[in-house]
């Protein structure tokens, strides 16, 4: 049993046996152990410290997705939802996935987009080219304003410009912020690099802020599934063909991703990540092309289904709510991930797990079935 995430018969387990089979499977830390067993409750105290206008705290179930089997590394998957179908499902996607190896999947470097705007700017077309000849100067303004991530080997990378409309220019500054959500950082780069950018490029000063379409911060994963894993070739042809649907119409897509973030989000919320930057990420990620797209694209292949996810993904091993909050701690010590980029790829495997399932239900015996099954439960006393 020790560092599986094959755990079986874990839903029919009481309480108190989950936790002794998830203490069995990996070795926790005491107070790790001690949070989950009083509740997870967040002490008024630090809430009070975390958020404004604090009167109490709201909790939602801590879950654990098994099966994941990702780049070789078998993991428990810590998901805060209200919703059960959204665990059952991708750990249910998950072991058809780990038949073949698993999923595997790369982030790119944590590279965040400041953005600082500049209207009324004098011949606008020429601006990039402005930009570009003082991209030492407007680089080194940058990390002069955040000296903390240079000394943990992060900073500014790149810049580019673009003009948009009626003298409107736009200029990124792109920022490696390590294993940070980088957002503060960023938003300081961009107010002190942006008097250097004026006096390159004229206008007046506008929004300087970070963007939350991140596409220097990519995550890929990719799964293949055997159709005896999935329930036979029709079921593997009909997630194909609801794959392709996806592609043709943007109401189903966004019902596709919506499904893509059930997972990402229920990762995100137990890890203490910021959702609702990643939402809109992925969701302006999707419509980049001037069409809503698909997040997740299954293809079908000799004997099973190839599944592909491409999407911004700007998770966080360090800084924000991933050290003050007692149960994101111990969701982080349940998962073990070291770095920003690993926990980029995980949250997408079990975005594209969550998509997987999704399809599957929908191209055999429909949604509600397993869903209001689930849902049945929460009506008991």
């Amino acid at each position: 049993m020790a560092d599986s995430s094959r755990i079986p018969g874990f839903y029919k387990d009481p309480l108190a046996t989950r936790r002794e089979r998830l203490a069995a499977a990996r070795p926790l830390l005491p107070e790790t152990v001690d949070h989950l067993a009083c509740g997870g409750g967040l002490d008024p105290a630090v809430a009070d410290r975390m958020s404004e206008n604090v009167v109490g705290c709201h909790g939602l179930p801590l879950s654990i997705g098994l099966n994941f089997l990702v780049n070789g590394r078998d993991l428990l998957v810590p998901m805060a939802v209200e919703e059960p179908s959204v665990v059952a499902a991708a750990s249910n996607a998950a072991r058809m996935v780990r038949t073949s190896g698993g999923f595997f999947g790369e982030a790119t470097a944590p590279i965040m987009t400041a953005q600082i705007q500049l209207d009324e700017v004098p011949d606008p077309a020429s601006a990039a080219a402005r930009v570009a000849a003082r991209t030492a100067d407007i680089l080194a303004a940058g990390d002069a304003a955040i000296p903390s991530m240079i000394a943990r080997g992060g900073g500014c990378r790149d810049v580019e410009a673009r003009a948009l409309e009626d003298g409107l220019v736009v200029v990124h500054v792109y920022v490696d912020v390590g294993d940070a959500m980088g957002a503060n950082v960023v938003d300081a780069v961009a107010e002190g690099a942006a008097a250097v950018i004026q006096a390159a490029v004229g206008g007046r000063i506008g929004l300087r802020i970070l963007s939350n379409l991140p596409v220097r911060r990519m995550v890929r994963v990719r799964a293949h599934v055997p159709d005896d894993a999935i329930g036979g070739a029709e079921l593997a042809a009909g997630i194909a063909r609801a794959s392709r649907f996806a592609e043709l119409d943007v109401y189903r897509a966004a019902t596709h991703n919506k499904g893509v973030m059930n997972g990402i989000d229920a990762v995100a919320l137990a890890l203490g990540q910021d959702w609702r930057a990643l939402e809109a990420g992925a969701h302006s990620f999707a419509a980049l092309s001037g069409r809503y797209r698909p997040l997740a694209t299954w293809r079908r292949m000799a004997g099973g289904v190839d599944g592909v996810l491409e999407m911004p993904l700007a998770a966080a091993t360090a800084g924000g709510s991933t050290r003050a909050h007692a149960g994101v701690r111990a969701a982080f010590d349940v998962l073990g991930v070291a770095s920003a980029r690993e926990l980029a790829v995980v949250m997408g495997a079990v975005g594209l797990a969550s998509n997987l399932a999704a399809l599957r239900a929908l191209a055999g015996e429909g949604i509600q079935r397993g869903h209001m099954k689930l849902h049945e439960r929460k009506r008991q006393p």
